[in-house]
């Protein structure tokens, strides 16, 4: 099959392109569902170019991916940004020795884990999901970076549920995100 080419958008409404899924994955919560942005070429491309553009002003060495919507992103801006990829997954989804963090999130408790030799000493890592609710997995996460001696360079989400204030339990880091509800 032929690469399409696509153009980049100059004006882009990022929002009509997520879609409200409500009583996802459970009663009361409005799920936001980015599939339809992943579908269409140019507003996917256009969200990832954004996003590296931010993370370049900030010379990661790495960007750590959270299971499993991060997974989308990290790898194609560790790509972009010529930045190792991390995986930061559920428990007992890594195959090597692991450090681990329990923590709570908006509709339930989890454990997140990160191989132990992941991060070299002082090295620059840009933590990345799709979305920023709470701020319990990311700040997970922050932990795990800290942990095996990285720093946290930037947290970049495409989406930010503003109204759960998530970004406070993140006040001790640089926090970008692409849309804001």
């Amino acid at each position: 099959m032929p690469v399409r080419e696509t153009k980049p958008m100059t004006s882009i409404d990022f929002r009509s392109a997520i879609r409200d899924v409500p009583n996802f994955p459970k009663e009361g919560i409005v799920f936001k569902d980015i599939t339809p942005l992943l579908k269409e070429p140019a507003i996917f491309r256009s969200a990832v170019d954004i996003m590296v553009k931010k993370l370049a002003e900030k010379q990661v060495d790495f960007i750590l991916g959270i299971e499993s919507r991060g997974f989308i992103f990290s790898p194609i801006l560790a790509y972009q940004l010529n930045a190792g990829f991390i995986p930061v997954r559920k428990a007992g989804k890594l195959p090597w020795l692991t450090h681990q963090v329990a923590y709570s999130l908006e509709y339930g408790e989890a454990v997140l884990e990160i191989h132990q030799d992941s991060i070299p000493k002082g090295a620059r890592v840009a933590i990345v999901d799709d979305l920023l609710a709470t701020g319990g997995t990311g700040k997970a996460c922050a932990e795990l970076t800290e942990k095996v001696g990285g720093e946290v360079a930037i947290f970049a989400f495409l989406v930010e549920l503003s109204f759960l204030k998530g970004r406070e339990k993140l006040s001790d880091y640089d926090v970008f995100s692409l849309v804001q509800y």
